[in-house]
């Protein structure tokens, strides 16, 4: 397993920001992040929180806790399917003290039993299990979700509590897991902590609301956060409040009746994590380094100094590449020279948003961009000025939960929503006009297909049609990240279950339009193997007879295969590594019929094709940080966007 390489940063991460934990007394802090390292801060001045050292995962770092009898050691829970503990001192070196690495799939979540001897490790294969640290040595199965199981959290008596995407609460003690308490829920479950005292569970919900539980599971409280997800919980001090991390980029802070007390909404926020001690707020960030909070008064004690440029969607408008950002911003490259290298390409910075952008679409020379907000924004000539068409910026109402997908379809704009559902947008002012069937899952992407839409999302399944009236094509066995097609005629889709599916459809009047005959048109499906953990993002080449399939993965390769209908042990045996980035692939965009435009979250843009002897190969490469050294205008400085 080749570990992430990226362009370090002195003064924090060089990714988002996945996860964050205060040390009991508040002094120390540990941030865990996509760049696949942990950084331990100083925060005994919270206004000047000093970066200590850097521990290193071979993966993204999902999470982390301190041990609560041994203050120096840290367990790291990472994608790379270990757990790690490390000695942390008050001065000096760190050092590894033991790795726990019989994880058959990513670590999502970790806590200490009250011993500070035993670890509760949670993971993607739904399974929570327990291990002795100082020997090593796995002690017990303690739970099993039917889906990902997604955090853990040890009360002070001793109770697990554990919750997954499966909607499944359980708590129990390790030595009698058969009398564990269960609850389900209809959403998923991703966030959970118990209070200080132990007598209270707080579960945060898919669904924005979050319920206070005893630890029998009896609801004493609901509270409805967020139309977004609500991710993750902390509580004070002496349990008499809590904030909550929602993906509507807030975090929302309760008093123990369930009465709001204030939000504080920030665009560089990522809440996908948030701590408390010693009355200080911790919050992940989609920035370099965490955001440090008065638990009081919500006021700011210090927040993450830049941003990061991380690749998140490409669109192609005319001869320019768009790269929708982390950082809200989308960079216009040149990409009309097809194969030969003719010296940098010129790029232009377009201003977006505050907001990371997830989604990017083109309609009628219009740019749209889906946000992390949950916005719709539109940047193009408006048909309506008195005076002559200017091009100005417009936005659409919240959609309630962040936006990973956009689409054109017909006279509208279809947005795919972190909660599932389907919006038509008009393109022109971005009202809402229509609402089509929703899945069960976060829409991951969409692409227009011969009249309709393909979408994919995280309920397992591919779809095909226009906005009501859809059919399944097929299911993947986890969820499906990326979709795309060819002509009408092909499509594509990538999974979290490591494999690449790719159908022709049988020639028909109307294939995308009937119920009915979803069973029947499919004409040939293939299951192409090659990438050895999550298939992030597909693209298709060339004619639907033969087409290549092209999918880069979180295993840092890009694949290509070449189509046989006729012999699908050919197309799988033409399965080759492409090309390898420093960190996984994120996003594919076709700019013509014979190139694909490829983007890692390494920040390397690769522009891949058929060369002149019809070979697919890489045929231009740039750094996206050069590119926005280089762009015209520069990129500005950043200025605190708070409310």
């Amino acid at each position: 397993m080749r570990a992430i390489d990226l362009r370090p940063d002195p003064t924090g991460h060089a990714a988002p920001i996945t996860h964050v934990t205060f040390r009991e007394d508040g002094k120390r802090l540990a941030s865990c992040s996509y760049d696949g390292t942990v950084l331990i801060w100083d925060t005994t001045e919270p206004a000047r929180p000093v970066p200590l050292t850097r521990l290193r995962h071979r993966r993204l770092v999902n999470a982390a806790a301190w041990n609560p009898t041994e203050p120096a050691l840290l367990a790291t829970a990472s994608a790379d399917k270990t757990v790690a503990v490390w000695r942390i001192p008050e001065h000096g070196q760190h050092r590894l003290v033991t790795v726990l690495a019989r994880h058959t799939d990513d670590i999502n979540s970790v806590a200490w039993m009250p011993d500070g001897r035993r670890l509760i490790c949670v993971s993607e294969d739904g399974r929570a299990t327990m291990w002795d640290t100082p020997t090593g040595a796995f002690l017990a199965e303690i739970s099993t979700h039917a889906a990902h199981c997604m955090m853990v959290s040890v009360s002070c008596d001793g109770l697990v509590a554990t919750v997954g995407e499966d909607g499944m609460v359980a708590v129990g003690e390790p030595a009698r897991p058969a009398r564990a308490a269960i609850r389900h829920y209809a959403s998923s479950v991703e966030g959970c902590a118990w209070s200080h005292s132990g007598t209270m569970l707080a579960v945060a919900r898919d669904d924005g609301v979050v319920n206070l539980l005893t630890p029998q599971l009896d609801c004493l409280r609901s509270v409805t956060v967020s139309t977004s997800a609500a991710r993750s919980v902390a509580w004070a001090d002496d349990d008499s409040s809590f904030v909550v991390g929602a993906y509507d980029g807030s975090l929302h802070h309760f008093d123990l009746t369930g009465k709001p007390v204030r939000q504080v909404r920030d665009a560089r926020l990522w809440p996908r994590s948030v701590a408390a001690a010693r009355g200080m707020v911790a919050a992940g960030s989609f920035w370099n380094g965490p955001h440090l909070l008065d638990f009081a008064t919500g006021a700011e004690l210090a927040a993450p100094q830049r941003p990061g440029h991380g690749a998140n969607a490409l669109a192609v408008l005319g001869d320019e590449l768009l790269i929708g950002c982390d950082s809200g911003l989308v960079l216009a490259v040149g990409v009309s020279a097809p194969e030969t290298p003719v010296g940098p390409p010129p790029v232009r910075v377009l201003e977006m948003s505050d907001s990371p952008v997830l989604s990017l679409a083109v309609r009628d020379g219009a740019l749209f961009a889906g946000t992390y907000s949950g916005h719709v924004i539109r940047r193009g000539e408006d048909p309506s000025h008195g005076e002559g068409p200017r091009e100005e910026l417009s936005f659409s109402e919240g959609l309630g939960a962040p936006v990973p997908s956009l689409c054109p379809v017909g006279d509208q704009l279809v947005a795919g929503t972190y909660n599932g559902e389907l919006i038509a947008l008009d393109p022109v002012t971005l009202e809402e006009v229509d609402r089509g069937r929703p899945h069960g899952g976060s829409v991951k992407s969409l692409s227009a297909f011969d009249g309709g839409f393909l979408s994919a999302a995280t309920d397992r399944t591919v779809d095909a049609g226009p906005l009501h009236d859809r059919v399944t094509l097929w299911r993947h066995g986890n969820l499906v990240n990326a979709v795309a097609g060819l002509r009408g005629q092909v499509v594509a889709s990538a999974s979290r279950d490591h494999t690449v599916k790719v159908g022709l459809l049988a020639p028909t009047d109307h294939p995308l339009a009937h119920t009915k005959q979803g069973s029947r048109r499919m004409k040939e499906t293939q299951t192409l193997l090659g990438p050895d953990e999550s298939v992030k993002c597909v693209s298709l080449l060339g004619d639907p007879d033969a087409p290549v399939v092209l999918a880069g993965s979180y295993d840092f390769g890009l694949y290509a295969w070449e189509v046989d209908w006729a012999d699908g042990a050919a197309t799988l045996a033409s399965g080759r590594l492409l090309a390898e980035f420093r960190q996984g692939l994120s996003c594919m965009v076709q700019l013509d019929d014979r190139r694909v435009a490829v983007a890692g979250w390494d920040g390397r843009l690769l522009i891949v094709g058929r060369d002149r002897d019809g070979t697919v190969r890489a045929l231009r490469s740039w750094e996206v940080g050069d590119l926005v050294e280089r762009a015209d205008p520069p990129v500005r400085e950043y200025e605190r966007v708070a409310s």
